[in-house]
């Protein structure tokens, strides 16, 4: 059996629809016209008119279908991969909520044992701690217990555990050590974004002159903005750092995504779930690392004082929310999905667009830019 070949899709290539046949050649793209004759032994895909855009990519996530990350084995982390791909999300980071040191370790082990073999689903490219260098007055579902200065060397054991997959770390910058610190960070190859915080405008700045790149799940577990106080938020509005949005009109209320992408503009917006283990599940009790959860009416909190917890979003709804609140078209949107995470975590060198010679990860949508089929790394997935 030949290559599989996708044709009569309108296809998404900088920042545009058009119509092109799509090979896919192992696990990479190769684009051509759209008359190109295909092989006699060739697999077709006949995209009817469907438009086909890069793999949605989730940076910040803790779960989904019953599975928590920071209790996940490698192959409950690969459930939670094949759930993702059947929502249009071929790329994700397993974000660990801050824990102890022997928990985050056994859940850099899991990830490593995931990475040893071939797996179903979404691609688990890589890990986002989140924490334990958080400010406690924002922790959020952050046990406080467990929250702590920064310290280098922690993160560096991390890392080398990780075999320098820790791509991604969420940190205050009001904590001992941070601000300054956060060009060590970047130094061991992660990106650094900042949350959970009530840092002032210049503690923020400095982190931020330092190499801090994106903002966690901005305007949430964060010290909002005053005319006097800038504070945090002013500082990752005023900047160019990326800002990680969850739109599921529950963190943030429709006209504030407006205003989102208004002052950071299309290419600094990042749609990420925060979704939790209840992903995918109905209404009941859950847990969030430490924490137990209660969702009702699909809206995660914390069972023991109701505070927002996570999500139960998927991407595939994030991009229609964003479609509905923004009323933008496709085009514009697709990249607060795709490319911009894709850079932010440092691996759009493959992923986060179509292109010759990228991984195939790829979304056909229909005409309601609902999901009808999707390929991870090359290979078709079960919808379920």
């Amino acid at each position: 059996m030949g290559n599989t070949f996708i044709k009569g899709a309108e296809v998404y290539i900088d920042k545009a629809f058009t119509r092109k046949t799509i090979e896919i050649e192992g696990s990479k793209i190769k684009i051509h016209e759209e008359d190109y004759p295909l092989p006699s032994d060739a697999t077709l895909v006949d995209a009817e008119g469907k438009r086909l855009v890069p793999g949605f990519i989730d940076i910040h996530t803790h779960g989904g279908v019953g599975v928590d990350v920071n209790s996940a084995t490698a192959d409950e982390l690969e459930k939670i991969g094949e759930f993702f791909a059947s929502n249009g999300t071929t790329s994700w980071l397993c974000s660990i909520l801050t824990d102890t040191k022997e928990q985050t370790e056994w859940c850099i082990e899991q990830f490593n044992e995931y990475k040893k073999s071939e797996r179903k689903g979404a691609d688990l490219v890589g890990i986002h701690l989140e924490g334990p260098f958080l400010a406690k007055e924002y922790k959020g579902a952050m046990p406080e217990y467990l929250l702590r200065r920064f310290d280098i060397d922690l993160l560096r054991e991390y890392q080398e555990k990780s075999g320098g997959n820790v791509r991604y770390l969420t940190v205050a910058p009001e904590v001992d050590g941070i601000a300054g610190g956060v060009k060590e960070i970047t130094k061991l190859g992660i990106a650094v974004s900042l949350g959970h915080s009530g840092a002032d405008y210049e503690t923020t700045m400095k982190a931020i002159e330092n190499g801090a790149t994106a903002c966690t799940h901005t305007f949430n577990a964060m010290k909002l903005l005053h005319q006097h106080f800038p504070s945090i938020m002013g500082a990752v509005l005023e900047t160019d750092v990326y800002c990680e949005a969850i739109c599921d009109g529950r963190h943030l209320h429709p006209g504030v995504v407006r205003l989102l992408i208004k002052v950071k503009g299309l290419d600094k917006v990042v749609a990420v779930t925060d979704s939790i283990m209840a992903a995918g599940l109905p209404d009941g009790k859950y847990k969030l690392g430490v924490n137990d959860v209660v969702v009702e009416d699909g809206d995660a909190k914390l069972a023991e004082n109701g505070v927002r917890a996570g999500s139960t979003l998927t991407q595939n709804v994030a991009l229609l929310n964003l479609l509905k609140f923004t009323g933008r078209p496709l085009e514009e949107i697709l990249p607060i999905l795709t490319k911009n995470p894709a850079k932010l975590v440092g691996i759009y060198d493959r992923k986060g667009s179509i292109a010759d010679g990228k991984d195939a990860d790829l979304v056909l949508l229909d005409e309601d830019a609902k999901i009808s089929e999707v390929f991870v790394m090359g290979k078709k997935q079960e919808r379920k």
